[in-house]
């Protein structure tokens, strides 16, 4: 399906899956659509299930926003008390629409749990509470992170809110980041469990190979304390004095130290000329986005900013703001410079980013779909320099690839049925449905049927 077709099924008020390959633009049609409801003032509710992709798009986690915060169980008096919070409640009822980004990462008990709170708040048995919800997020990507010794945490198509909300699916196909052929193949050999020997002797060509011109990539590791190590012992080589940028914040306590938590940039940034660092919040019109690389090559006279050289030329790295926004109310805010060490990043902490090199070592990969996240990551195959491999390096999920056969099918038959719809009809259904939202407070239209 494309990006303009899925917009079409999601301004007609569906309950969407919104899936594809790393790279297909699921970003962009969220924020499309988002910008697009608060056009029309429809109060959106943006959340995700980590706080790093939450900050993305000025969202808070689904389990913040629900209420049912991180427990394994809720016993019905943890329930209760959610479902009495007037400050959960106002959020609940004064929603139409309910956004929940890279679901990969999402438990089905929590999505579950999410579920009966809207229902029992809204006082509807409507799935969600009558919201229209959208999922996001690649499924072949990281899974719910689970301790050793716990039961494996079952994927959201396993959960009854699945079932109950008959998600309309929108299967991206089309991959924007990778022009790079040879490379794209080798990506969907992996998302297709079909490595085979001409796969693994392509990636093994980028293996210890250095990157033209580019003396030190962004190390992408599994494990946190690799990350750390590197990046403090590369700034503490560089004989230049240090610049200091400390984090500025306003709003609600609670809500900043969460927004402290989960923004890529450090509450003090310290960077050296002669510093490799990585932009980490998209703004297009400035030139950088999420993942940027670049090297800090001097300050700034008038302001002291530090003065970025990138591919594309020279950027001056000035503070920007990540917010908690409900109604186009700002709600608590973190202002920063939006910059980050970049010696080296978790694969984790990757999600999302779009690098235009890196040095990825998997010798240590734990998890199915870490393999397939650092490799997207990147735009080219020359833009790689692979350290090592193990075997879970190119797993995927055999649980997942079953279940995107029956994705992509139903992918096709929306996009059917959405261009069967002639367009004056659609435009009439999405300026009903934007009037239905209007006009009404809490309640649910049951005389508004979607035509497919």
């Amino acid at each position: 399906m494309t990006q303009e077709e899925t917009l079409d099924v999601l301004k007609m008020g569906h309950n969407v899956f919104l899936t594809g390959p790393a790279g297909s633009g699921k970003t962009y049609v969220l924020n499309s659509y988002i910008a697009y409801l608060k056009k029309n003032r429809i109060p959106v509710a943006v959340t995700a299930s980590t706080g790093i992709a939450a900050t993305h798009m000025n969202g808070r986690t689904i389990h913040s926003w629900s209420g049912v915060g991180k427990k394994k169980t809720l016993e019905n008096k943890d329930f209760y008390k959610i479902i009495n919070s007037q400050n959960i409640q106002a959020r609940v009822l004064k929603a139409k629409v309910l956004i929940i980004d890279e679901v990969s990462m999402l438990e089905a008990r929590v999505i579950d749990l999410v579920e009966k709170v809207c229902r029992s708040i809204r006082k509807n048995e409507s799935a969600f509470g009558g919201l229209q919800v959208v999922l996001s997020g690649d499924l072949f990507q990281l899974p719910p992170v689970y301790k050793k010794g716990e039961p494996k945490p079952e994927f959201i198509f396993a959960s009854n809110a699945w079932h109950r909300a008959r998600f309309t699916v929108c299967y991206l196909e089309k991959q924007y980041r990778q022009e790079d052929l040879r490379f794209l193949a080798i990506l969907n050999s992996i998302r297709e469990d079909a490595v085979n020997k001409e796969t693994f002797s392509h990636l093994m060509e980028r293996y210890q190979k250095n990157i033209e011109g580019i003396l030190k990539p962004t190390k992408l590791y599994t494990h946190n304390a690799d990350v750390d190590a590197i990046n403090a012992f590369e700034l503490a080589q560089i004989d230049e004095p240090p610049n200091f940028y400390k984090m500025t914040s306003w709003g609600e306590s609670d809500l900043v130290k969460i927004l402290k938590d989960d923004c890529l940039a450090p509450e003090t940034l310290e960077v050296k000329k002669g510093a490799l660092v990585m932009f980490v919040k998209n703004n297009f019109d400035r030139g950088y986005v999420n993942g940027t690389l670049g090297m800090v090559i001097d300050f700034d006279k008038d302001s002291n900013y530090p003065i970025v050289k990138t591919r594309n030329g020279n950027i001056i790295a000035s503070p920007t703001s990540w917010e908690f926004e409900e109604d186009d109310i700002v709600l608590a805010g973190i202002s920063q410079i939006p910059l980050r060490l970049a010696w080296a990043i978790t694969v984790h902490k990757s999600q999302g980013m779009t690098l235009d090199y890196a040095e990825i070592d998997l010798s240590k990969a734990f998890a199915e779909g870490m393999g397939y996240v650092a490799l997207s990551r990147v735009r080219s195959l020359s833009g790689i320099k692979l350290m090592g491999l193990n075997e879970m390096s190119l797993k995927i999920s055999s649980e997942i690839k079953e279940q995107d056969e029956g994705l992509k099918s139903l992918s096709k038959e929306a996009r059917e049925e959405i261009n069967s719809i002639e367009p004056s009809k659609k435009e009439d259904i999405k300026n009903n449905l934007i009037k239905i939202w209007a006009e009404a407070e809490n309640e649910d239209d049951d005389d508004f049927e979607i035509p497919f």
